[in-house]
């Protein structure tokens, strides 16, 4: 009985003994990859210094595998994105700093993480005769993030861009309505302008939307309605060139397009008495 009792107390010690053992070694295992951690993202720093961007992405992803429960979790998601940003792969680093908006939304990189996302959208944008959608989410996420940060220190850029690529979406409409007269599909293109006027009023091209729908109604031979836009709208042309351009076309009958014919001013001013004056006023200006 004894030799039994001493054996089960044996086996508790060695159990004890084991148990303490696993303990202090995941303990000073954990200490140990906290460490490696620490060491790890010192290194991809240093690669995304260099502009060695690859070796950083594959160390950054290494580490937000590793460390998403550490106290660099947040920083190494974030510098993974970054070192999609700075190669200039921003869809990719969309996805990135995304995951660390919608994951990490305690992390003081959020906000720095929200305006590279509409950098990226920017950067993305093409030229104002191609697809607009990253334009558009581009607007959308600069519009969010002064939504959300009144005091934001990227603020002045941000309404900046905005106003770029206001006038970029602007751009693309005009073109639409120019195409249209091309075509001859006036109907269509007095539609495309009155678009540009409505939704991108505060635009350096509104005032061409203006002039496009007085030129087609000269096109389409409507002169008194081209005549009572220009009276109506001549304030919003600002432009010297432009205000001369209306002005014209509201004075030409289109009948003979290589040797237009000038109806007289006398005939404008009475019919239109203030109105009429204004453009011959509009007229002088230029």
């Amino acid at each position: 009985g004894c030799s039994i009792s001493t054996m089960v107390n044996k086996y508790y010690i060695y159990l004890i003994f084991i148990s303490l053992s696993i303990f202090l070694g995941c303990a000073s295992f954990q200490s140990k990859q906290e460490e490696d951690i620490e060491v790890q993202f010192e290194r991809a720093k240093k690669f995304l210094e260099k502009k060695k961007y690859f070796r950083a992405q594959e160390e950054f992803n290494n580490l937000v595998i590793r460390g998403t429960h550490t106290d660099l979790g947040d920083d190494a998601q974030f510098y993974l994105a970054e070192s999609y940003y700075l190669n200039k792969e921003y869809l990719l680093a969309i996805t990135e700093y995304d995951r660390l908006i919608r994951r990490m939304g305690f992390s003081p990189y959020v906000e720095k993480a929200r305006w590279r996302v509409c950098q990226c959208y920017v950067n993305e944008s093409p030229k104002y005769y191609n697809d607009q959608t990253n334009t558009e989410k581009a607007l959308s996420k600069l519009q969010e993030l002064l939504d959300d940060y009144s005091n934001s220190e990227y603020r002045k850029e941000a309404m900046g861009l905005i106003d770029e690529l206001r006038n970029k979406l602007a751009r693309k409409e005009y073109a639409t309505g120019v195409l249209y007269i091309k075509m001859e599909e006036y109907q269509s293109a007095i539609m495309a302008f009155e678009g540009l006027i409505d939704n991108y009023y505060d635009t350096d091209i509104m005032e061409k939307g203006h002039v496009g729908i007085i030129r087609c109604y000269s096109k389409m031979k409507k002169k008194k309605e081209a005549e009572q836009y220009f009276a109506e709208h001549q304030s919003q042309i600002i432009s010297t060139d432009l205000r001369q351009d209306a002005l014209s076309l509201s004075l030409i009958h289109i009948s003979e397009p290589t040797r237009p014919e000038r109806i007289g001013y006398g005939g404008l001013c009475v019919e239109k008495k203030r109105g009429g004056g204004g453009g011959g006023g509009g007229g002088g200006g230029g």
